[in-house]
Order: structure tokens, then C-alpha cells, then sequence
């Protein structure tokens, strides 16, 4: 500073020395001293003005003047704190709503995989014209997949065991790893009896992964091997929440599905999968899967050597001598060649064929029940993919593990119809099924839950962007009020010689200096606000969310860039409109006159136009958050066909302790019967899946008198005794199941079934679909003769009819369904209770373990929770639209009140004549209150019109209305004119009683 300071004083010398040598030139020309000292100051010029252009010839000068703004402006906006606090805190709630948002987009969407050098992984996707004759599918939802029946350019990123070793040996790689969800896991040998989530990964995924131990070690090819002694890694969160987080956990035993595994260490923090939204709570190695795969889906069937059987994802990481292209020209040589060319070619033509395992009863035969597909959360030992379609399985598959809410989602699919019989000879591909494999980066490739959370997230970040052009609207009209109360002071700067630009300088410091105040109350709101958001999300997942949130560098990074850009866009008109100022009539005009200022007086001034933007924009955010409001009370009324209350739900999987067969079935009836005499307890039964779980089963079948090659299909659910009466859905006609319609669908599950038909029980749809007024009971559909692929089937018998009743989701309509006899796999009691379903918990607990302590209860839940969890996007979507629709409608009628109040304290004076001339009070209010509510229903209707080409692409996430429904529209517009008039009458009020003595004394 000292330095600056004699380069100042130097400065000042000089040009004193100038103007004295100027003026004794001009003495001795013969001018009077003080005419000559006069004489050289004109000639000089502006002294102020040339300091000033100096000083900018130095360096550093802009930062000198920065902190000259910055001071300068903190002076003024202390001087105003009501205006301060108003803006800041209008921009801290459009930051904030914007960085929470954001947040979470980082979280799901933006955030690389938990991996060393993540832009070094790729993973694996096949596609071809033609699906493949393969005999199972599975896939955890690691990526997108279609494999639909009759679908297009199929693809997927699952693969059979083989060939996952072959491009390993092939040594295309640094590391190949490959993984599979290992399903529900019963845990025992840690306290009582639990089910955990687990992943199969091979020997070298960890270290493909670029993975380090907290704990002990993690998994190397020597544990993936066959006669390798069972191991397991642990999570680093479920370490810490089962085991205490104890390191003595390394070298104990735990039992997984009653086999004994050693815990050899414990995954590092920030890795709970490698999939986005995964938490798996241990990894196996893969040759343990066929150890702990005994049944359901999960059951493994010799798959490591079957190239018909395709489970596995697989991630490779690039060498970093190697090009992509020259990498994925390798694999997908190696790829095509086994398609085309391998002892058991797996395309021909068209879709999946191949040689199916022999199928046990109704599936068996060329007209017999063909196929099941299952979709949605299915009782797979994890849920479904959502989305993916239908997915053929065999009968047996879905009598598997029940399903969770949460996780990664194994799909399983069976051979369809039209296979070659086992044994038959097949056949080589044609070139024209164009197999081929790809690689894409893992953090793109690897989607999970990211499909999930994604729409619901792109709506609320352009609602909260919405809301931060609303506030940016708002605190732009506070600044051009400001302004016009400091038009003096700009005239006088620019009558002293400042430049407009450094005027305009001067007061984008200020509006960036409140927009940065605003992005730093924002980030507190921003973590409030996620954090509420996150709790919201956590209470509806069974398992704990699969993504970090927080506040990281990205996030600082973004609410740093909106607080910058949203300060500069907002002070650009009031900066702009000060530095036009007029100098005359400005110094002329004194304190509180009546005269407007620029084209105040116009009505479509800017101060009008924001307002009416501010209306137009809340007016766009209402009418969503009312279409989706609407939409989720729409299907909370909807009829679900049986009574939700008081029904308390749990699955149970005996198969995990090793139940087999008949075993199965008997324990659920002893299971039944106890806990039909529990106290408390109304009714029980069971079923493959609870009604609206997200669950799907579709059979097809052949129906009678129609032709041979023509597929029917239904709704198919698995039920036990008494099921419609516990949940009270009516009988039409017929009789429910007795003991001796469910001894004869588990003899018609085993390899050789009865000559008797299977009964079943159908709803209404299926009635008036394929019977029409024919008498439904005793028909009989779905029979058919042996053939090479299994014996003669049976068929179906229809022996009653019930109402129809809601199956997996509140939004599909109701169709054809058929309920049969559920035997064997897992199941899902359901319970109907007289009081709160939640109280008789402890003793629900207490009954099963009589009956066996190492079988655990899981997704338990009353019936009015499952239809919670099944809206659980819908209300959490028409939540926080509501919120900011409030939001904004607050901020826009603030900005609306901030205007009407500006331009009373404008024409105070005016109002004052009016008054004094003889006008009512009434008149002054109708005054005010009319300009008001004209910009409100401007902006309404310009809104309206937004609305109306905005909400269609809302119409995917609507149910059963219409994305401009007049209702909507009218009563968000009705409800924000109201709004309006209440903030337009608090300024009107304040202008009736304007004293005109006291207004015209401002003359």
C-alpha cells in the first residue's frame, strides 16, 4: 500500500506541475494569473477523470475497483437491510431448491461408479436381429435389456458362464470380471436367523474393480473355484451395522441357505456395488453359487457349463496401450464366432429356441399351458426390472424366493415354445441374424436404479429451475424499484463524470454480491432440503438407498455457477435502465414527485413485464403440481376389488433352510393353521405374491376350439386355502380350494402328472373374455398330448368365479386372471386382524419361530403400506411439486406486492391530488388493486398457454387425466387470482389512507 500510495502522490505532483507550468506559460503571454490558471485547468481537462485513466494503465487496477464496488455496495445494501434480507432470502430459496435437486441428479445420475479409474471400465453388450435359442435369461437390471417376446434387435448384457471364460483367457484385457445377483440370502450363526442381499463376482472382480480391503482380504481366483472352501466379503455398512463393525469378524463362520461360509474380510466404505443404486450386503465367488442356488429362480441347474444359459454381466478394463475399436474388434470376433460357429450355436432365425429341459406338468406338450411370463417385482429372490416387458419363465420359477422393493432385479426366462426336443439336432445360424457384441463405458452402460429415479428427477429440476427464474424475476424488480429511488445519485455520478459502464459495473457487483449471500443461505436449504427428500426415499425402500448424497465439489461447483449467473441475469435490466438515466429532468426532479421515471408511466413497463412473468411462470409449475396431485388421488380411490385394511403381510421362504416338495406345502398349512389361532388374528392364507406388489405371472394357454398354433393368455397367481375370504373378494359362483384341489396341482407339478385337471379359479375379466355367457364351472382348457418334450398335460378346470380384484399395479387394467393352488417355494402370508395389524407383530414373530427359529420374516408390511410403496414415486413426485408450487406462487405474488407497493410510494403525490380533489377511498383502492389484478390475470393467461404445450410431456406420469384437464387449469387460475388480491390489497389499503396534506406538501 505505500508503494500505491507515492505512485498516487507522484501522480498528484505531476499533474499539479503540468497545470502550474501551463499557467506560467500563460502569464507570460500576458494573461492575469488568475485567468491563466483557469486557462490551463480548461485545457487539461477533467483532473478526477485523468487520475482515473491513468490508475487503469496500471496493473491490478480492475482489482482495486472491485473491492472498491464490493465495499461501496455492502454500504448500500446495509442501508436498505429490509430490501437485503427480502432478496437474499428469495434467492436462497431458489438456489436451495435448485442445489438440492441437483444434488440428487449428481447422486443418481452424475456420479462416477465407486471404482478405481471408472473411465477405464467397459461393459459387455450383445444385440442382434434375432433373439437367442437360448434356454434361460437372467438379469439383475444392471443395464438396459429387451428380450420380449417377438421383439426386435434384442439386446442385453448377460452372458452364459463359458463365455465369460473364454474372453477372459483370451487376455483382451488388464482384468475381466463378471457378476450376478446371488438373490435372498438366509443368514444364521449372527443372532437370529435374517435375510441379506448378496452378489455372485468372480475371483478376479475386485481386482478388476481396482478394490482394496478394509478388513482381512477380498475374494482372488483362488476362491473361485469349485473345490474352493466357501467364502464371503462383507460390506463395509452391513459390517459395521451387524457385526459392530469388529474386526475379530475376520475367520468366522456365518451360514448362508444353511451353508457354511468364512468371512475373509470386509469391503472398502465407498463401494456397496458396482451397479448405480446397488447395496449388496456380501459377495460369494461364482462356483458358490451353485452351493446356495437350491431353488426358485436362483436354482442352478449345472449353468457354469451351459452356453444355453446366459447370467452373467461382465465389465472388462481397458489396457491403457489399446484403442477401444481394437479391443471390442477382438471380443466381438470372439463373440460371433461362438454364435455362429460353437458346438451348440445359439442363434437360428427366429427368437429363442433351443433345447429346453424337460417341463413337468401343464407346460409340457405343443398345446399345453406354453409359457409363463413373469414381470414387474416378481417372487425372484431380488424384484424384477421394471419395464423390461414380459419374461418367459418356466411354471416352476416363480415359486421361488419372494420378492424385495429394492435392489438390483433379477429377470429369468425359459425357452419358449417352438424348441427343438431335447436331443434333436440344431442347427448352424445364418449370417442374417448379425450377432454382435459391444463395448460402452461401464458408468453410462451400467444403468440400475438410475431408470427409476431419473423422470421423477428431470421433472422437479425443471420445476425448481422455474422457481429460480421466478425469484431471479422477483428480486430483479426489487432492484429496478431501488433504482428508480437512486436515479439522483446516478445523475450526479455521470453529471461528475463516470461512465455508464462503470455504473453498470458498479450495480452488477451489487446483484451478484446478493446472489452469492443468496447461494450461500442456499446451500443450508439445499442440504436441508435433500437431506428431507432422502428421509422421504429411505422410508419407502426395504433396503438402504445404493447412492451417497451429499454436498461435494460438483455441487459447491454448480451452486457457485447459478448464484454468479443468476446475480448477472437479474441486474442486467436494472443496471442497464440506471445507467440511461436522463440527466435534466432527473437533477430537476425532487424528492418524491410525481413525475415517472424512463417509461415508468407506460403501462407494459419492465417492472409489468416481470410481474406478469413471475404470474405466467408460477401459473406453469401450479397446474403440474395439480395434474399430479390429482393423478395420485385418482388412484388412491381406485376400486381395488378387495379390502386393504387391517391385512398385515411377510414372506417366508422354507426353501432357504432346505424344505423340499411336499415339506413345503405341509409347512404352510401347519403355518396357517397356527396363525389362523392367533389372538388378534381373523383369517389367514398365503399366496406366490401379495396383490399390488409390483409382482406380474401371464400364462398362455390354448383355448378350445380355437386353432392349434393360436396362444391364449391370463394373469396367473399361486393362492392358498381361504385366501378370498381373508381378503374379501367375493365369490360370483363356484367354490373356493379344498385339500384335494391343491394334492392335485402339486401332483400335476411333478414330473409326471394326474389325469385330472388342474382347478382353477377365475375373475370376471376372464369370463366375459372367453366364456361370454356360457356357464364357466367344469370348463376344462389347456389340455394336451405328450410329446418329446414331456407328457400329456392335463389342462385346466374351471371350478369358480370371483370378483375382479387389482393384481400387481393400481394403473393396469383389469384382466383376464386365473388363481391356482399354490405349492412349494416361497410364499407371502396374509393376515386379516381386528385391531392394527402392526400390534400383533411380536406375536406373529413368535408363532413362526415355534414352528422353525432359523426362518426369518421379511418385506413385513401391512397391505395399505404395500399400496404406499407401490405410489411411492407418484407421492413423492405430487409432494414436492406441491411444495414448489406454493413456492412460487408466494414468490410471484411477493413480486406482485413489491411492485404495487413501489409505484404507491411512486404516486404518493398523485393519490394526494385525487384525495384532495375529492376522490373516495374507494376509488384509491380500485385504483391500485386494478392495475394488480390485471397483471395477475395477464400473466395467467400467458401461463395457461405455457401450461398447455409444458404438462403433455407430462402425461406418462398422469393417471386417468388428461394433461390440459379445464378443472386443473381453472381452479390453479381461480386460486392464484385470489392469491393476487389478497397481496394487491394490503399496498391499496396503505394507499387510502395517504394524508393529501402530507402528499402535496412534497412540492
Amino acid at each position: 500500500m505505500s508503494r500505491r500510495k507515492r505512485m498516487l502522490e507522484n501522480l498528484d505532483q505531476d499533474i499539479r506541475d503540468h497545470i502550474e507550468a501551463e499557467t506560467q506559460d500563460n502569464i507570460a503571454r500576458g494573461m492575469p494569473p488568475e485567468e491563466a490558471r483557469y486557462a490551463a485547468l480548461r485545457k487539461f481537462g477533467n483532473v478526477t477523470r485523468v487520475k482515473e485513466e491513468t490508475r487503469e494503465t496500471w496493473s491490478l487496477v480492475w482489482l482495486e475497483q472491485l473491492l472498491q464496488d464490493i465495499r461501496f455496495g455492502l454500504r448500500m445494501l446495509g442501508k436498505k437491510p429490509g430490501f437485503t434480507a427480502v432478496a437474499v432470502l428469495t434467492l436462497a430459496l431458489g438456489i436451495g431448491a435448485n442445489t438440492a435437486i441437483f444434488s440428487l441428479i449428481d447422486a443418481v445420475m452424475l456420479r462416477s461408479l465407486p471404482v478405481e479409474n471408472p473411465s477405464q471400465l467397459v461393459l459387455l453388450k450383445w444385440g442382434a436381429r434375432n433373439a437367442p435359442n437360448i434356454q434361460g435369461y437372467m438379469s439383475a437390471g444392471d443395464c438396459p435389456t429387451d428380450m420380449r417376446r417377438g421383439a426386435r434387435n434384442p439386446s442385453g448384457c448377460s452372458f452364459s458362464e463359458p463365455m465369460f471364460r473364454e474372453i477372459a483367457q483370451a487376455n483382451v484385457f488388464s482384468g475381466t470380471a463378471a457378476f450376478a445377483n446371488a438373490g435372498r440370502l438366509n443368514l444364521t450363526g449372527n443372532g437370529p436367523a435374517a435375510v441379506i442381499g448378496g452378489q455372485l463376482v468372480s475371483g478376479d472382480f475386485f481386482r478388476t474393480m481396482g478394490l482394496k480391503a478394509a478388513v482381512g482380504r477380498l475374494l482372488d481366483p483362488a476362491d473361485d473355484t469349485p473345490s474352493a472352501a466357501p467364502v464371503t466379503v462383507l460390506n463395509c455398512g452391513y459390517w459395521q451395522s451387524a457385526f459392530g463393525g469388529s474386526r475379530d469378524v475376520i475367520g468366522r463362520t456365518i451360514e448362508l441357505n444353511s451353508i457354511p461360509f468364512t468371512i475373509i474380510g470386509v469391503a472398502e466404505s465407498r463401494f456397496t456395488g458396482i451397479t448405480p443404486g446397488s447395496d449388496y450386503d456380501v459377495w460369494l465367488p461364482l462356483s458358490d453359487g451353485q452351493r446356495i442356488g437350491t431353488s426358485g429362480l436362483m436354482r442352478w441347474n449345472d449353468r457354469q457349463a451351459d452356453v444355453a444359459f446366459w447370467w452373467l454381466t461382465i465389465i472388462g478394463r481397458l489396457k491403457p496401450e489399446t484403442q477401444l475399436a481394437e479391443t471390442q474388434a477382438v471380443v466381438s470376433g470372439i463373440f460371433r464366432n461362438e454364435m455362429l460357429h460353437g458346438s451348440v450355436p445359439l442363434f437360428h432365425g427366429g427368437g429363442m429356441a433351443g433345447p429346453p429341459a424337460s417341463r413337468p406338468g401343464p407346460l409340457a406338450g405343443d398345446a399345453a399351458v406354453r409359457r409363463e411370463m413373469a414381470m414387474g417385482n416378481m417372487p425372484a429372490p431380488m424384484p424384477l426390472t421394471p419395464g423390461m416387458g414380459p419374461i418367459e419363465a418356466p411354471k416352476k420359477a416363480p415359486k421361488g424366493a419372494a420378492p424385495q422393493a429394492a435392489g438390483n432385479k433379477p429377470t429369468a426366462t425359459s425357452a419358449p415354445p417352438g424348441a427343438a426336443p431335447v436331443g434333436s439336432p440344431t442347427t448352424l445360424s445364418t449370417a442374417a441374424d448379425n450377432p454382435e457384441l459391444t463395448l460402452v463405458p461401464a458408468q453410462s452402460g451400467l444403468t440400475g436404479d438410475r431408470t427409476r429415479y431419473s423422470d421423477p428427477l428431470y421433472v422437479l429440476m425443471l420445476s425448481v429451475g422455474i422457481i429460480l427464474l421466478i425469484a431471479c424475476a422477483n428480486v430483479a424488480g426489487l432492484m429496478l424499484a431501488r433504482a428508480a429511488t437512486r436515479q439522483k445519485e446516478m445523475a450526479v455520478r455521470l453529471a461528475l463524470g463516470a461512465r455508464r459502464t462503470r455504473i453498470v459495473r458498479q450495480l452488477l457487483t451489487e446483484s451478484v454480491m446478493l446472489s452469492v449471500a443468496g447461494g450461500a443461505l442456499g446451500i443450508l436449504f439445499a442440504y436441508w432440503g435433500a437431506h428431507a427428500i432422502i428421509s422421504f426415499v429411505s422410508s419407502n425402500q426395504t433396503r438402504p438407498l445404493g447412492f451417497v448424497t451429499g454436498i461435494d465439489l460438483r455441487v459447491l461447483g454448480f451452486t457457485v455457477a447459478i448464484s454468479l449467473i443468476t446475480g448477472i441475469f437479474f441486474g442486467l435490466a436494472p443496471a442497464f435502465r440506471s445507467a440511461r438515466v436522463d440527466l435534466t429532468p432527473t437533477l430537476k426532479d425532487g424528492e418524491g414527485g410525481s413525475a415517472s421515471w424512463g417509461h415508468g408511466g407506460k403501462w407494459f413497463s419492465m417492472s409489468n413485464a416481470l410481474v406478469v412473468a413471475q404470474v405466467a411462470l408460477a401459473i406453469v409449475v401450479l397446474v403440474g403440481a395439480g395434474l399430479l396431485v390429482r393423478s395420485l388421488a385418482n388412484l388412491r380411490s381406485v376400486d381395488v376389488g378387495f379390502d386393504s385394511h387391517n391385512v398385515l403381510i411377510f414372506g417366508i421362504d422354507p426353501t432357504l433352510t432346505g424344505y423340499k416338495g411336499p415339506q413345503v406345502d405341509s409347512f404352510y398349512r401347519d403355518l396357517q393353521g397356527r396363525l389362523s389361532e392367533t389372538p388378534g388374528v381373523r383369517s389367514a392364507s398365503y399366496s406366490m405374491m401379495p396383490l399390488l406388489s409390483g409382482g406380474l405371472m401371464i400364462t398362455m394357454f390354448h383355448w378350445p376350439d380355437t386353432p392349434q398354433d393360436q396362444e391364449s393368455e391370463a394373469d396367473m397367481l399361486g393362492v392358498g386355502p381361504n385366501f378370498f375370504d381373508t381378503l374379501h373378494i367375493p365369490f360370483l359362483a363356484g367354490r373356493g380350494f379344498n385339500a384335494s384341489d391343491f394334492e392335485i396341482s402339486a401332483s400335476n407339478d411333478a414330473p409326471t402328472p394326474t389325469s385330472a385337471a388342474t382347478p382353477v379359479i377365475v375373475n370376471q375379466a376372464f369370463v366375459e373374455k372367453y366364456l361370454g355367457k356360457e356357464n364357466p364351472l367344469g370348463k376344462r382348457f389347456g389340455e394336451s398330448a405328450g410329446d418329446a418334450r414331456g407328457p400329456a398335460s392335463p389342462g385346466y378346470e374351471i371350478v369358480g368365479v370371483v370378483r375382479d380384484a387389482k393384481y400387481n399395479d393400481l394403473r393396469r387394467e383389469i384382466h383376464a386372471m386365473m388363481y391356482i393352488p399354490q405349492s412349494a417355494g416361497a410364499a407371502s402370508f396374509e393376515l386379516r386382524t381386528a385391531a392394527d395389524p402392526r400390534a400383533i407383530l411380536p406375536a406373529i414373530r413368535e408363532v413362526v419361530a415355534q414352528v422353525n427359529a432359523n426362518l426369518p420374516l421379511f418385506d413385513v408390511k401391512t397391505e395399505s403400506e404395500q399400496i404406499d410403496l407401490l405410489l411411492f414415486q407418484e407421492r413423492l413426485v405430487a409432494r414436492l411439486s406441491s411444495f414448489f408450487g406454493l413456492l412460487a406462487l408466494v414468490l410471484a405474488c411477493i413480486g406482485l406486492y413489491g411492485l404495487l407497493s413501489y409505484e404507491v410510494s411512486r404516486r404518493t403525490r398523485e393519490i394526494g391530488i385525487r384525495l384532495a380533489l375529492g376522490a373516495q377511498a374507494g376509488d384509491v383502492l380500485r385504483l391500485v388493486v386494478k392495475q394488480g389484478i390485471v397483471l395477475a390475470l395477464v400473466g395467467a393467461a400467458a401461463g395457461i398457454g405455457v401450461a398447455l404445450g409444458v404438462t403433455r410431456y407430462l402425461t406418462s406420469m398422469l393417471y386417468d387425466i388428461h394433461a390440459n384437464d379445464p378443472l386443473t387449469i381453472i381452479a390453479v387460475a381461480v386460486l392464484l387470482t385470489l392469491v393476487a388480491l389478497a397481496a394487491c390489497y394490503i399496498p391499496a389499503r396503505r394507499a387510502m389512507r395517504v394524508d393529501p396534506m402530507v402528499a402535496l406538501r412534497y412540492e
